[in-house]
């Protein structure tokens, strides 16, 4: 029987050396963009957690259906890709340009060479919108909102804020919360954030005991969320629906790639799509979640796409 108590995940500390998590994630898809290191934490983890590829394989997923519903559904023809990670199409302004060619994309992220990587690869096609890119960390977000590539945007306009399996790797004495809200104080109002987090909520107990069994600092710093701490995250936004959920029930109506949709105790995660009103509001005054921002019931059912997406 799974153990359903509420889980306080454990933190791991960075080494100077060791694997970069834009490669390890790279590996556990299925890339070739990644070292011995990478490879070797990826195996440690995956003996931890044998689901680790599939839950990998969501997070990727939900970007995909994050970007269709943004350009798509919500008409955001500006996005931000904080924490691009290494490329692997279809990446975010291919999803993008496939239904508004038009769409502004800056990728950002911290590590040089995942940048090098996203200028050489990550171009638009002939007819597209440009791109840009910024070498920048989430934990400046004052710096990221001072940048060129962000400063030329449209500010008339929304943007689509995409920080996707990202703050896991943010602790709490950075105040992740904090660093989603001055990010989104700097876009212009009515645009979106969409986040998707690790969670460690559904998974048996045995497995929780061999992640937390794991040498501390040989997987750099790490952070899995309980949901209520997920949502606290976007506190004062208006959720879309279906709100904050397991993450493979985000609309998964918006998948195109056929495959079956992850349990929450293989994808371990929670994802999310918020809107900032006409103008943000202080956390606990007058704050309104219009999604189900409730705790799901445990186990989660899964409920039946309308029609595959990705």
């Amino acid at each position: 029987m799974t153990d359903t108590t509420p889980h306080q995940p454990t933190t791991l500390f960075t080494l100077p050396d060791g694997p970069r998590t834009a490669s390890r994630y790279d590996f556990l898809l299925g890339g070739k963009d990644n070292l011995h290191d990478d490879r070797a934490s990826a195996a440690a983890l995956t003996a931890a957690f044998p689901d680790i590829g599939v839950a990998a394989h969501e997070l990727r997923r939900f970007m995909h259906r994050a970007v269709r519903y943004l350009v798509a559904e919500a008409g955001v023809r500006q996005l931000v890709d904080v924490g691009v990670g290494m490329p692997k199409p279809p990446n975010v302004h291919e999803i993008a340009h496939q239904h508004a060619p038009d769409t502004r994309v800056v990728y950002v992220d911290h590590d040089p060479i995942v940048m090098a990587h996203a200028r050489a690869l990550l171009v638009p096609g002939d007819g597209c919108a440009p791109i840009g890119y910024l070498e920048a960390d989430l934990r400046d977000p004052h710096g990221i909102l001072a940048s060129p590539a962000i400063t030329g945007l449209d500010h008339d306009q929304p943007v689509g804020l995409l920080i996707l399996a990202v703050l896991h790797f943010i602790p709490d004495d950075e105040r992740p919360a904090d660093l989603v809200r001055a990010l989104l104080d700097g876009l212009p109002p009515g645009s979106h954030v969409a986040i998707s987090h690790t969670t460690f909520d559904p998974l048996p107990a045995g497995v929780r005991a061999k992640l937390d069994a794991l040498p501390p600092g040989r997987h750099g710093t790490f952070q899995a969320r309980t949901f209520d701490q997920v949502a606290a995250l976007v506190d004062g936004l208006d959720l879309i629906p279906p709100g904050l959920v397991p993450i493979s029930h985000w609309r998964p109506d918006l998948n195109d790639d056929g495959d079956e949709l992850a349990v929450p105790a293989q994808a371990a995660g929670y994802a999310v799509i918020a809107r900032t009103p006409s103008a943000i509001r202080t956390p606990g005054r007058g704050s309104r979640n219009t999604g189900p921002a409730q705790r799901p019931a445990q186990p989660v059912s899964l409920p039946q796409p309308q029609e595959a997406r990705s």
